[in-house]
């Protein structure tokens, strides 16, 4: 059997990067960044001791900016943590979170300097690290050539989205996934964890049920959903539903990310994902600058078609100053286009010529 093609699709527009892996032509990753705020997985940053605490076999340590980390014994050497006051070089392993901050490793080479030493790949670098035979597609000049300074010719300058692919990915902005054929799943993710049911729509839940299982591990690893996770399935009695564990293991076999823990005691299928990246919905939370850089995309796709357009962004305050307050965004936009966007408030969100 042929392996499946596989290809990495980046597509940039001012202040963020989206990036999708496509096997065999069916989306399998998605992940949606912002250059001006990463999310620092995988960067070395030279931190600070500030607490050690032997019952929680780790010590809190400051990061550059003032944010919070957490170093565990078990990323030190020896297993031995480092005294307070004590400064020395990291590698974050996974984001910061609802409150709790990243979590670092002491397992790195050290480095001159202060503040971020080095900066971790992004996604698409780490995929194609993952799949070296994997083509990679960008719709940007300046992103082919930054990936071709570590791919090569791996990397060409293509379409990265079809109106097909966008759909799909707009799709994922929201909680109702609909299942070919009939019935949904409902994705709803809570402080605590993240509830997924399975509606059948009053079609058969035997069938629906089958279809829903394989598309809620891909729809877990698109949204990178993490923590607890709990799966409802449609109808059946509990005695039913346990003869679905072992098509649920197959679907989850390919995410290195999860540990299966059973069903539980309400007909619930249980299960945790581990957290490195923020969750997709947590990237979005900030509505108003996920609307203000959708309008920016608009308004630098309107540009490229008719490079002597100068444009205006109209849209609510809260949208202007989320986008303001975006590093890079509204400078990105005025070098790619040679002109400043006009911003101007407005109550209907829009995009129109200066």
């Amino acid at each position: 059997m042929a392996a499946p093609l596989t290809e990495i699709h980046v597509g940039r527009a001012p202040g963020e990067r989206r990036v999708a892996l496509l096997r065999d032509g069916v989306l399998q990753g998605f992940r949606l960044e912002r250059p001006g705020r990463p999310d620092g997985v995988g960067d070395v940053v030279r931190g600070r001791v500030v607490a050690v605490m032997p019952a929680l076999s780790g010590a809190f340590v400051e990061l550059p900016g003032g944010e919070s980390g957490f170093l565990p014994a078990n990323e030190t050497e020896a297993r031995r943590l480092p005294p307070e006051g004590t400064r020395l070089p990291l590698r974050i392993l996974r984001a910061a979170q609802g409150g709790k901050g990243a979590r670092v490793s002491a397992r790195v080479a050290d480095l001159p300097g202060e503040g971020v030493l080095a900066r971790g790949p992004d996604q698409a670098l780490r995929w194609a690290a993952q799949f070296p035979e994997a083509r990679v597609l960008t719709d940007s000049p300046a992103e082919l050539a930054r990936l071709r300074a570590t791919l090569g010719p791996r990397a060409s300058l293509a379409p990265p989205f079809d109106d097909a692919l966008e759909t799909e990915i707009e799709a994922l902005h929201g909680p109702a996934v609909a299942l070919e054929g009939g019935g949904r799943l409902i994705i709803s993710p809570l402080p605590a964890l993240t509830a997924v049911d399975v509606d059948s729509g009053g079609a058969d839940p035997a069938v629906v049920n089958a279809r829903a299982i394989p598309e809620f591990a891909r729809q877990m690893r698109l949204r990178d959903l993490a923590g607890p996770i709990l799966l409802d399935v449609a109808g059946l009695t509990t005695r039913q539903r346990a003869a679905l564990e072992p098509a649920l293991r197959a679907a989850l076999g390919g995410d290195s990310l999860v540990e299966y823990l059973g069903l539980g005691p309400l007909g619930l299928f249980e299960m945790r994902r581990r957290r490195i990246h923020p969750p997709l919905h947590e990237v979005l939370a900030d509505q108003a600058l996920a609307q203000g850089l959708a309008l920016l995309r608009q308004a630098a796709r309107e540009a490229a078609a008719a490079p002597a357009r100068r444009m205006a962004l109209h849209a609510p305050a809260r949208v202007l100053e989320a986008l303001r307050a975006l590093p890079g965004a509204l400078e990105e936009y005025a070098e790619d286009t040679r002109h400043e966007l006009a911003l101007r408030e407005a109550a209907q969100p829009e995009v129109t010529d200066a």
